[in-house]
C-alpha cells in the first residue's frame, strides 16, 4: 500500500464496535475500524470499510475504505477505497479514488513540478 519502513507499521487502532471522541495523534500507522470524532495527526492513517470519522485528519498518506466527514491534509497520498466515503475538502500531492469510491467536495493538489527527464536529450548533450 505505502511501503514497508517504520512509520507504516501499525501503531495504533481503534477497533470495529469502539468509538472514541478527542484528538489522536500517533507516529506510524493509525487503523480506525470503528468510530471517531476528532482531528487526526498520523505518518499514514487506514480508515476500515466499517469505520466512521468525524474530524479533519492531517497525515503523510491516507487510505480511506470508510467514511470520512472532515478535511484531509495529506502530504504524499490520498487514496479512496471501492467503499469509501469522504465528505470534505482534500490537500494532496497525488490522489486515487477507485470505481465505486464517493467523494464530495474540493480537492487541492500540490503543484510542484516534476522531474521527469528526457533521456535521449540528456544523452545527446554528452556528446556536442
Amino acid at each position: 500500500m505505502f511501503g514497508n519502513n517504520e512509520k507504516n507499521k501499525l501503531a495504533s487502532f481503534i477497533g470495529a464496535g469502539s468509538y472514541f471522541k478527542g484528538d489522536v495523534s500517533v507516529k506510524g500507522a493509525f487503523r480506525v475500524d470503528g468510530e471517531l470524532e476528532g482531528t487526526i495527526k498520523a505518518d499514514t492513517l487506514i480508515v476500515g470499510e466499517k469505520a466512521h470519522i468525524k474530524g479533519d485528519i492531517a497525515v503523510k498518506n491516507a487510505n480511506i475504505g470508510g467514511r470520512v466527514e472532515g478535511n484531509i491534509n495529506a502530504e504524499n497520498l490520498v487514496e479512496i477505497g471501492p467503499k469509501g466515503y469522504v465528505n470534505g475538502n482534500i490537500s494532496t500531492g497525488k490522489i486515487s479514488i477507485a470505481e465505486g469510491g464517493i467523494y464530495n467536495g474540493k480537492i487541492t493538489m500540490d503543484n510542484t513540478p516534476s522531474k521527469i527527464v528526457d533521456f535521449q536529450a540528456e544523452q545527446a548533450n554528452k556528446f556536442n
